[in-house]
């Protein structure tokens, strides 16, 4: 294709290098932009229309064009060509051919560096949504597995240790939390993606009379970007969505690490549905978790991309730097491995199940109840040091009998502090010790109850 034949040619005596051509092609993957560049472009045009900066006519042609160019693309009739760079050249290329004259003009009083900053940001804008709907999905999982286990006891870690004994839906809630903060952030971070740049054009604003205000009513845009050269060397936006994203996934990737121990026979938690897992083609007794490791082992991409757009505008003068075009295919692969890691998730809790009996058994060893030991002697006055010391002896006399701390006697444990008496066996059992927990989110079954029941209530589930 000749210089004379693209849209910004004029200046240029001799044609494009093919290479050059194929190294800064953005089409193939920015084209999923094309209900984004098409939806600002006509309003754009409205605009231009009502300021008399093209005619009504001229606008309700483009408009046509444009809506007609979508049609093509949904219906994959649309032919995109490498020569014409992005997807806004590709469809102004069209919509000028489909057109004429008019269609010339709806370039008018912006640049491709506006315009691509509109569409990452209404695409970001309908992204966050759809993550936000899987996020509750997750959520409604985790709720409902929290209450169709209630009351099983399970053991708590820390270190990959047993520590303290506690409610498998209170476990449960804990993701629901997690992934309630990833909510959060999501909705927060849209506060910065919705923000109009549109109009900003290539670095120092328009001499042309545009109102910027009504395209962002057109386009439903709360308010409008400040300063026109921030505003197109600008992709914090972006940054702070992929890393909302990452930390959704590095969540997904904890849970994860969680179900791929749990299913395995050494702990034995967990079932996961066959559906959700795969054999060996060796060994024909296997049953994996493939599902919980591909989305462990894709964090390391979205992590990387983070890393990618960090980096990207680490060292870019203001304002905008054809470096900028490196943005999108981390973006788009972000919104790719993470949703799908949500959906799947979503479905594969709803298609597991939990052996209670094996969860309720893994607490009857590990000295699980040591701190409710030590909590029983500071209720009896002594200072929990000397409390954590006191247990900390029991413990070590009780590996050295081979004996656990429900196994002692009344005479074995009065060694160790003549403050214990008869009242100390109920604090020693796992139940007790589930019951005891009564501080405001702890794994008491009062407090579990009412964190399910107002999860319940958020979520809409009755």
């Amino acid at each position: 294709m000749t210089n004379e034949s693209k849209l910004w040619g004029g200046r240029f005596t001799e044609g494009t290098a093919a290479s050059v051509e194929q190294f800064t092609a953005s089409i193939h993957y920015d084209c999923r932009l094309y209900r984004h560049d098409i939806a600002g472009s006509k309003a754009h045009a409205r605009m231009l229309a009502e300021q008399g900066l093209i005619t009504q006519d001229e606008c309700s042609q483009i408009l046509a064009g444009l809506s007609e160019i979508e049609t093509e693309i949904s219906e994959g009739r649309f032919e995109f060509r490498q020569e014409l760079e992005d997807i806004h050249m590709n469809i102004e290329k069209v919509l000028v051919d489909k057109i004429g004259p008019a269609g010339a003009k709806l370039h008018t009083a912006r640049s491709r560096n506006d315009q691509v900053s509109l569409d990452i940001r209404l695409y970001l804008r309908e992204e966050t949504q759809r993550l936000t709907s899987l996020l509750i999905d997750v959520q409604k999982a985790f709720v409902g597995l929290a209450r169709k286990y209630l009351g099983a006891i399970m053991p708590g870690y820390t270190h990959l240790q047993r520590a303290q004994p506690l409610l498998l839906s209170h476990h449960m809630l804990a993701y629901y939390e997690m992934f309630g903060r990833d909510r959060e952030r999501l909705q927060d971070c849209l506060k910065r993606i919705n923000i109009l740049p549109l109009g900003s054009a290539a670095l120092a604003g328009t001499g042309l009379p545009i109102d910027r205000e009504y395209v962002a009513r057109e386009l439903d845009f709360p308010a409008i970007t400040a300063n026109s050269m921030d505003t197109v060397g600008d992709r914090d936006f972006a940054i702070e969505f992929v890393s909302c994203c990452t930390l959704i996934q590095l969540h997904l990737s904890r849970l994860s690490e969680e179900l791929v121990l749990w299913s395995s026979e050494e702990f034995g938690f967990a079932d996961l549905a066959d559906s959700f897992c795969t054999g060996s083609s060796i060994m024909p007794q296997k049953k994996n978790p493939d599902i919980p490791e591909l989305i462990r082992g894709k964090s390391g991409r979205v992590v990387g991309n983070l890393m990618a757009l960090i980096t990207l505008i680490k060292g870019l003068p203001l304002t905008y730097n054809r470096d900028l075009q490196e943005d999108k295919e981390p973006v788009f692969d972000t919104v790719d491995t993470v949703s799908q890691g949500l959906a799947i998730t979503a479905e594969l809790l709803a298609n597991m199940e939990f052996r209670v009996e094996r969860l309720e058994n893994a607490t009857q060893a590990g000295f699980m109840t040591a701190t409710d030991l030590a909590d029983y002697l500071v209720l009896k006055n002594i200072p929990f040091r000397q409390a954590h010391s006191i247990v900390g002896k029991t413990v070590a006399y009780c590996v050295e009998q081979g004996k656990e701390l429900t196994d002692l006697s009344l005479d074995e444990l009065q060694k160790f502090s003549d403050l214990i008496g008869e009242d100390v066996f109920p604090v020693l059992t796992v139940k007790g010790s589930v019951d005891s927990r009564q501080s405001a989110g702890g794994t008491s079954p009062v407090r579990v109850a009412e964190a399910l029941a107002k999860a319940e209530r958020d979520l809409g589930i009755v």
